[in-house]
């Protein structure tokens, strides 16, 4: 595959060459917001699904034993691909999902990054010698590569989470399978060709792409081979629980990180300029359409209304339209249905006593920066994940009652702070019930060193940096005995 704005051939890529499926379908990929062709793309089925696991399994060895060197040398190398091609990527992303520019050059940043830290990751894998109380005799822990990972990879920052699902588990001397969102096949499909490129053996990193209506097959082919050791997913929660139930029936080991709900607390002695500013950039950056996205923001009583106001003000003065105009700051949702599902969210809230402050009304397939005060807890946007650009509002009286609200939520992924007062910022952290926190800081944050996940129906393990280490490697305890031992039978 060749990156470029004309319309793209995406093929399976199994060990090493690029192969048509088994049943030689192919699905189109179009663009929602013209419905001109972006890709036509293999639609690969459960044998498909199966060749590409063989081919990781059958590289599995030999990909481990390769040297650390060689595979920094190797993630490197596609690391400075992805920076060379960015820009042909990044046209081909806002194609396919709808982002605007920003968002789709900062998603190769990060992706290219990733794959940096990644490799200087390869040496990570160390155990330790333990002492033991036989005489003569040396324990070790020793941590070896799992074998073949499968990557499941969602649209909405498919550089990110594309290469966030296979980076470091190769790092760390696994093979891979890569499988595509059908919303973004070209995009994940640049990462695997970068990665060939970079010259990483036959059979290490592996592709599979499939049109909508076969993803539940390709997902339990993947899941059910034998020769799967871990499967990583980042998505919705629903769909987690469906890939960790099925895993948990093979006791296959999974990393998932799922929806969220983020909360964004602001004290009444907050920067509320500040605040402003990084609710407005967590609620709104790619449409809302992020794991991390702000989905309450809770305020004390006393700076509501003045807080209120410098969102809506910000809020009004973002720019909606076409992803492909520099000039645009939000551009469409991914599709009809994610409109609808917002819309009748901002619908509800007013029904249930909230009032729009600013946006709130579709048009086509964009939905502007919305800011809703006086959300309550009858409200479906109290509880139900919006991901789009809603901003809800929600009051209270105190610290505690605010604390309440933030772990009022059956997810835990990201959170945020705002207050001049950095110890009692500490306190409240540990009180809140995330993965992540940001005291003064946005809830979108994203570093490729960092340790990411979230608790509760958000998921659990961690990506990240050495953070990967306990999801990707096996811990291994090997003895080497130097005296003659007695046994007492």
């Amino acid at each position: 595959m060749t990156v470029s704005t004309e319309t793209l051939k995406i093929s399976l890529r199994i060990n090493g060459e690029a192969v048509d499926p088994a049943a030689g379908r192919y699905f189109e990929k179009t663009r929602r917001l013209t419905g001109e062709l972006v890709a036509t793309v293999a639609a690969a089925g459960r044998d498909d699904a199966r060749l590409a696991v063989d081919a990781a399994h059958a590289a599995a060895q030999q990909w481990a034993d390769t040297a650390p060197a060689q595979r920094r040398k190797i993630l490197e190398k596609a690391s400075e691909l992805i920076t060379e091609r960015s820009h042909d990527i990044a046209v081909t992303m806002g194609l396919e999902m709808g982002a605007a520019a920003a968002w789709c050059h900062f998603n190769a940043i990060l992706a290219a990054n990733m794959l940096k830290e990644a490799a200087a990751q390869v040496y990570s894998s160390v155990g330790q010698v333990i002492p033991s109380d036989v005489p003569g005799l040396t324990a070790m822990a020793v941590r070896e590569p799992v074998g073949v990972v499968v990557g499941i990879a969602p649209w909405n920052a498919p550089m990110i989470l594309g290469v966030r699902a296979i980076a470091m588990p190769l790092a760390l001397g696994n093979t891979v399978v890569l499988k595509a969102s059908e919303e973004t096949p070209a995009t994940h499909a640049a990462i695997i060709e970068c990665l060939i490129d970079a010259g990483i053996p036959a059979g290490v990193a592996n592709l599979v792409t499939n049109a909508p209506e076969d993803g539940p097959e390709v997902v339990d082919a993947l899941v059910t081979h034998k020769d799967v050791r871990v499967i990583n997913f980042t998505g919705s929660t629903k769909v987690g629980r469906i890939i960790a139930e099925k895993a948990g029936k093979h006791l296959k080991r999974t990393v998932m990180e799922l929806g969220g709900k983020a909360p964004f607390v602001v004290l009444k002695d907050a920067d509320l300029e500040a605040a402003a500013a990084a609710a407005s950039f967590g609620a709104f950056m790619n449409q809302g359409q992020i794991c991390m996205s702000t989905e309450r923001i809770i305020v004390q009583r006393e700076v509501a209304d003045e807080f209120a106001t410098l969102l809506a003000e910000r809020a009004s003065k973002l720019v909606v339209g076409d992803p492909q105009n520099p000039s645009s700051q939000l551009g469409p949702l991914v599709h009809q249905a994610a409109v609808d599902h917002v819309a009748g969210l901002v619908k509800d809230a007013v029904e249930c006593g909230a009032k729009v402050l600013s946006g709130g009304v579709a048009n086509g397939l964009y939905y502007p920066a919305t800011v809703i005060s006086g959300l309550n807890k009858q409200a479906r946007l109290y509880t139900e994940e919006s991901f789009g650009p809603l901003a809800p509002i929600i009051v209270v009286d105190s610290v505690e009652e605010a604390i309440e609200v933030a772990n009022d939520s059956e997810y835990g992924l990201s959170a945020a702070l705002f207050t001049r007062d950095v110890s009692l910022g500490m306190q409240i952290a540990r009180r809140i019930h995330s993965g992540i926190l940001h005291i003064n800081g946005a809830t979108v944050h994203d570093e490729a060193q960092m340790p990411f996940g979230g608790v509760k129906s958000s998921g659990y393990g961690r990506f990240g940096s050495t953070a990967s280490l306990e999801e990707f490697t096996e811990l291994r305890w090997i003895t080497i005995s130097t005296q003659e031992r007695h046994y007492p039978i």
